[in-house]
């Protein structure tokens, strides 16, 4: 295959927040063909399409409830057909988000799933019983994970007196893949997605898609839940999931995939992105843009040490070379924007701190990925109150 995406340029759209081409005051679909001849002088060569599926949108799109259908705020299958047909016509390639380490609640394998113990969708989401007291009832969840998004991993569900996983939001079942038929329906669903036209996908997640199967307690390092990292991320058996995904879908496609891989190490980037690996075409990890995290994380003030930061960009680049191939990033929908974070917002300094990170990020081998509003220079929104925020991650943060 022509690996065309080792010369690409990847500009990533959050649909809801581009362009509005009807007024409502939420960006869409028909927004973005308005604007691709734009990106197309920008000099792109990708649109990373966030995700545009049926969803009840608690986590803005990233619990889909029906993958073959588009959520009605950005238009329909037909507005999507007509973006990617003139996107092809202009040169520039599409690929799609893909969440398939969990779904909504609202999807309809979990609605059948939660009914009883024995329906035929019962095992395409993570069900356990819960610890129970002396007198045999359910007291306690399987173990003491704690969630992304802050509480507990587990909820109940009074139905069939068991817990299922969730490691984000609990509007978010994570799915299990130990299921062949399920992973079957998700292929199918690919498949479908690639038979359409589609350049390939950005996977979300999904270095957690397998876990540890005997669930044990994590430390409690903060607060009052344990880390469940070690037990879901780079699972004993995602890199046979992952091939086994290339031997069925991608492989027969001129298409390319990025991975989101929480946890990551560059030994693990070798392994999912190698260049005989049979899985992914890249990874992003989160070496850089964890450096300087205290307490909170991303949510800090604290500067990013300078030194650190060339450290880390030289580590991946030296160490990777001739072995994997890498993306470049700064910023995207779940990171404080570039010029506030790695340079110097104010009046003064915003354009040339804009126009460093621009020249490090584009000087670096590898794959770059723009996130909307970067080649502007944009800024981390300050809002004022807790209400302007739709952000369940950061809402969750203030509330912790």
């Amino acid at each position: 295959m022509n690996q065309w995406w080792k010369k690409s340029v990847i500009y990533q759209i959050y649909p809801r927040s581009f362009a509005d081409s009807n007024g409502d005051g939420i960006g869409d679909l028909n927004g973005i063909t308005a604007h691709l001849d734009y990106l197309k002088e920008l000099g792109i060569d990708v649109i990373w399409l966030s995700p545009v599926y049926e969803s009840p949108c608690d986590d803005n799109g990233y619990d889909i409830s029906d993958y073959k259908h588009i959520l009605k705020e950005f238009g329909t299958m037909e507005d999507y057909d007509r973006m990617l047909c003139e996107a092809h016509r202009r040169g520039i390639k599409v690929i799609m988000d893909l969440v398939v380490n969990h779904t909504s609640d609202e999807h309809e394998w979990f609605v059948e799933s939660r009914k009883s113990k024995d329906n035929p969708y019962r095992d395409y989401y993570i069900w356990k019983e819960g610890k129970r007291d002396e007198n045999g009832r359910t007291a306690a969840p399987p173990n003491n994970w704690g969630s992304n998004f802050g509480g507990p991993a587990w909820e109940y569900d009074s139905l069939t007196d068991m817990y299922y996983l969730h490691c984000f939001s609990k509007k978010q079942p994570d799915l299990n893949w130990e299921n062949r038929t399920l992973r079957e329906e998700i292929y199918d669903m690919m498949d479908w997605w690639c038979r359409k036209g589609i350049d390939g996908f950005r996977m979300d997640v999904i270095s957690m898609i397998s876990k540890q199967q005997d669930f044990p307690d994590g430390a409690v390092k903060d607060g009052l839940y344990g880390d469940h990292q070690e037990f879901v991320c780079n699972g004993p058996r995602v890199h046979e999931y992952l091939r086994e995904m290339n031997r069925r879908v991608l492989s027969r496609y001129d298409i390319m995939t990025v991975g989101e891989a929480l946890g990551t190490t560059m030994e693990h980037a070798k392994r999912y992105a190698g260049e005989t690996a049979g899985e992914l075409n890249m990874v992003f990890h989160f070496e850089h843009v964890s450096l300087g995290e205290r307490i909170i994380g991303k949510w800090t003030d604290k500067r990013v040490p300078l030194k650190e930061l060339r450290d880390t960009f030289n580590r991946w680049q030296t160490r990777l070379e001739g072995k994997a191939w890498n993306s470049l990033y700064l910023d995207n929908h779940d990171q404080p924007r570039a010029v506030s974070r790695f340079g110097n917002d104010s009046p003064c300094y915003r354009t040339v701190s804009a126009k460093m990170l621009a020249t490090c990020l584009h000087m670096m081998k590898g794959t770059p990925y723009i996130y909307q509003g970067e080649e502007l220079g944009m800024t981390n929104a300050r809002f004022e109150v807790l209400s302007d925020y739709r952000d369940i991650e950061s809402i969750n943060v203030t509330m912790s």
